[in-house]
């Protein structure tokens, strides 16, 4: 048998541009010496769980990495600045199907520990505020899937949640 060419090789394929999962982060700021943590209060204005409490979360641009994604929002949302290489992942949730996808998402949740910056409401239209909560005192009125990857990076628990699965 013809030892194969370099031309009989499969070519890369082209990145993923139009996945039909949504693809999200979202960022567990912890203070550690503190323990803390920085939360928002959905607003009454926001897209879904209006008045619920929420990680700073957001959708993925077409052909950003995840981590850009995380940092992007971050500060979008509550002005704190975080570098890409700092931050470590916490948690995944795989839902079924959600509000802005029908198809599913694949949110990453990250974690990190050191930022700058103080935690501001950067999106008063979205958010009613955002501030520093003690990790010992969560909301209950929290999102279901965010809360579960929280609840569980705190206690140490799975890094992997199924929201809407058979």
């Amino acid at each position: 048998m013809a030892k194969p060419q370099p031309d009989d090789q499969p070519k890369a394929l082209p990145p993923a541009h139009e996945s039909m999962t949504l693809l999200a982060a979202a960022v567990i700021v912890h203070d550690k010496a503190a323990n803390r943590v920085v939360l928002l209060q959905r607003g009454q204005n926001a897209k879904f769980a209006q008045g619920m409490w929420d990680l700073p979360v957001g959708k993925s641009e077409p052909g950003e990495p995840i981590t850009e994604t995380a940092v992007r929002e971050l500060y979008e949302e509550t002005g704190l600045t975080v570098k890409p290489e700092s931050l470590k992942v916490a948690h995944v949730i795989h839902g079924a199907w959600g509000v802005e996808a029908p198809n599913g998402f694949l949110t990453v949740v990250f974690a990190a520990h050191d930022w700058t910056g103080e935690p501001e409401n950067r999106e008063p239209r979205k958010h009613a505020q955002v501030r520093w909560v003690d990790a010992a005192a969560i909301p209950e009125n929290f999102v279901d899937t965010t809360s579960g990857a929280l609840h569980r990076y705190l206690a140490g628990g799975p890094e992997v949640s199924l929201d809407g699965w058979q």
